[in-house]
């Protein structure tokens, strides 16, 4: 699997970092939501913005309501409003963060699978060994190919 290289990584934390003020700015509002206050703003009626877009006033009516609608509808209605629909994932963490979280539950799985074998031969090793043994195996994890990260049976 391809690493991503610095550039990659600055850009997809600028887009990230821009869609965190998007997510703050709309306050939630649903999209249906938006579309209303915009309409309102401009002074349109929901039978205008339906005939703009083609689409029946019943539809615009139900995406304004927070109903769904398919992407092809939304297209039209926000054209309609001069405005572009914009879908994009918004990571809940930084991509470091998500590898390293990743790369813990993996050496935790498989130290778990250690000591219970350890606990087989009647061998108890302590915390700090167990600990140890989590932090280095993650590192060796994070070190090595991403998709060792993401394997079922690592």
């Amino acid at each position: 699997m391809k690493s991503y290289s610095p550039s990659e990584k600055l850009l997809i934390e600028e887009i990230m970092h821009t869609l965190q003020k998007v997510k703050i700015a709309v306050r939630n509002l649903s999209v249906g939501a938006l579309i209303s206050s915009i309409r309102i703003q401009l002074g349109m009626s929901q039978k205008a913005l339906a005939k703009r877009a083609g689409v029946p006033q019943s539809t615009v009516s139900r995406v304004e309501q927070g109903q769904s609608g398919s992407l092809s509808t939304l297209n039209k209605i926000l054209e309609a409003i001069s405005c572009d629909l914009v879908i994009a994932p918004l990571l809940h963490d930084s991509i470091d963060a998500i590898r390293r979280k990743q790369a813990r539950n993996v050496a935790e799985k498989q130290v778990r699978y250690l000591k219970g074998t350890m606990n087989l031969e009647d061998q108890q090793p302590d915390s700090r060994f167990i600990d140890e043994l989590i932090k280095q195996e993650e590192e060796r994890l994070l070190q090595g190919p991403n998709a060792k990260l993401w394997e079922e049976n690592v």
